[in-house]
Parts: structure tokens; sequence; C-alpha cells
């Protein structure tokens, strides 16, 4: 019971802290893009998610000695505000310090990509931790690999959706060795949808993804229900199915964003493997958190009222329902 209660719990503190939002597998990193075409001259991209803030609440910062030498393309979509420009950096970038200015400024989490004349790329990341960057000139794969690593690691821990279906696949599961077998079928699954639609071989429209990931959360509230009345069923025998099932769904939705930063064939394949170890880094500290907790929690052996073994079921099914209403609303919304 004391299990049932903490983990309810957490699943309350979950809903709180991402109730609001109906894309939390998005990443909402900014993203520039700066390629040398010239002695001393970038085309710049600029993308800012809608989400963020207005237009001019973020937006790069260079040396003022840099100048605009083109007019300025601006678009928007529903999603994204994008800037093209051209940029001249007397004496280049190399050595120089990136930043951001505006009133969201210190909040921004921006994805830098810099490639030089002669085809290689330098990745920075520019964050309220890390809020410049200095542009080396030699690109790394160490840097390449901790700016996806790190990517991949914050957007697993704020995809709160997915951090809520795994917490209802652990009150299903009781026992540590199909915990173990479960986890490792969603993480095989979702890494063979992740690179599979990173590299581009399939692909699934991002509206109904969300609902669909917020509908396999909504599954998981009655089986808990089951689970708890000692009824059985397919998921209740056997979890890693339903896991692995879902688990493909999943990694479209962590695929969304990491296909569309602009990637080179040749950046794919590593960005992917750092980015994918970085969500599973995050995946495998949540569970590691739970399970500690839960043991301090269970050694306090606190009472509650009977009516507490009922909370968590409907917390998941509650929140899968509100998220799958939520995000089908803005589907058709957005077909208007």
């Amino acid at each position: 019971m004391i299990r049932r209660v903490f983990l309810f719990l957490v699943a309350l503190l979950l809903f709180i802290n991402g109730a609001q939002y109906a894309r939390a597998h998005e990443i909402q990193s900014a993203y520039l893009e700066l390629r040398e075409t010239g002695p001393d001259t970038y085309a710049v991209l600029w993308k800012m998610p809608v989400r963020v803030g207005a237009r001019d609440s973020i937006q790069p910062l260079f040396p003022t000695t840099a100048k605009i030498t083109s007019e300025i393309v601006r678009e928007q979509t529903r999603d994204n505000y994008f800037e093209r420009y051209t940029l001249n950096v007397p004496g280049g970038l190399n050595g120089v310090t990136l930043s951001m200015t505006g009133p969201n400024a210190a909040i921004a989490d921006v994805l830098v990509r810099i490639v030089h004349a002669d085809g290689s790329t330098e990745f920075l990341r520019l964050n309220p931790a890390t809020p410049t960057a200095v542009v080396q000139g030699v690109p790394s794969r160490w840097g390449t690999t901790l700016a996806f690593l790190r990517l991949g690691i914050e957007h697993i821990l704020m995809g709160v959706d997915h951090l809520l279906f795994v917490l209802g696949l652990m009150l299903i599961v009781q026992n540590r060795w199909m915990l173990l077998k479960t986890i490792t079928a969603f993480t095989v699954a979702h890494s063979i949808t992740l690179a599979v639609a990173t590299l581009g071989y399939a692909s699934a429209p991002l509206p109904p993804l969300t609902a669909a990931i917020a509908l396999s959360i909504l599954f998981l509230g009655p089986e808990i229900v089951r689970h708890r009345r000692g009824e059985t069923s397919l998921t209740i025998r056997h979890p890693w199915v339903v896991a692995f099932a879902f688990g493909l769904l999943h990694g479209f939705g962590f695929a969304s964003g990491l296909a569309n930063l602009g990637l080179s064939h040749s950046e794919i394949p590593w960005a992917l493997v750092s980015f994918n170890v970085g969500v599973e880094i995050g995946q495998l500290f949540f569970v590691g958190i739970i399970l500690l907790l839960e043991r301090a929690f269970v050694v306090l052996a606190m009472r509650w009222p009977r009516w507490a073994l009922a909370l968590p079921a409907y917390t998941v099914g509650g929140l899968g329902a509100y998220w799958t209403i939520q995000r089908t609303w803005i589907m058709f919304a957005g077909l208007r």
C-alpha cells in the first residue's frame, strides 16, 4: 500500500509540473546554425520554438564588429519562428564568444551548430548553466557527444508523459526481474523507432503521435486497477510486451525534435547514439530515484487510509485521459 501511495504522489508531482504542456516530447531548444560560405561570411539560420516566447524574447548576440549584410527573411509556422540572413564577422568566428540577448536570454536553451568552410562541424550548447560558449574552430567529437548526451538527458527528464508511462509500468510490475525486463523492452523499442525516424526511413505526424502517446498512459490506468483487484490480463502477465509495443510510439516522439535539427547524414549516426544514451541515462536515473525513494518511504512505515490504494490507478488514467483529450483537440484545431 505504501508503494502505491508513494507512486501516486510522484504521479501528482509530474502532473503539476507538466500538465500545461500538450507536446511534452518535442525538443524545445532553440537552434542556431552558422554556415561559413566565404571569408568572414556566414549564412545564419535561427529557429526558436513559438512556445518559448515572442520572436524578440531571445536573439543571438554576436560581436559588435559583426554586421548583417543581407535582408532578414522571417517565417513563422505553428510551432517555430525562423530567421535567415548573411552575417559578416571580421576575422571569422574562431575564438569568438557566443551568447544570447533578450528578456528570456537568462533561461535560453540553444543548440549551436557551426559548419566551417572545410565542411567540419562544431556543436555548442547555451543554457542557464553555461550562458556563453567560445567557438574553438577545431571540431571535437567529444563536444558533439556531450552536447547531444545532455540534450537526451534533459529531453527525457522534461518529458513528463514518458515518465508517467514508466511510472504506470512500475505500478503494475512488482518483481524486480520483471521490472528490469519491462524497462529493457521499452528501451529497445523506443531506440528502434528513434533510429528509424532520425535516419529518415519512417516518420509519424506529430499531433496524432502525441495523442497516441497520451492514450498509452490512459491504457495503463485500468490495468493498474485490475492488478490491484488481483485480476489478470496480458499487460499484467507480460508487461514487457505492452512496454515494447508502446515504446515504439514513444521512440517516434523522441525523434520529433532530433530529426528537425538539420543535421547532415554524416553527423546523424553519432548524434543519434549520443542522444539515445542520454535518454537511457535519464530514464535509468528516474527509475533509480523512484526505487530509492520508495525504499525510504517504506522504512518510514506510514499508515494511509484504504481509499488511498485506488488513487494511483485513477491518477495515471485521469492524466492520460486529460492529455488525450487535450492533444486530440489541438490536433483537430490545427486542421482548421
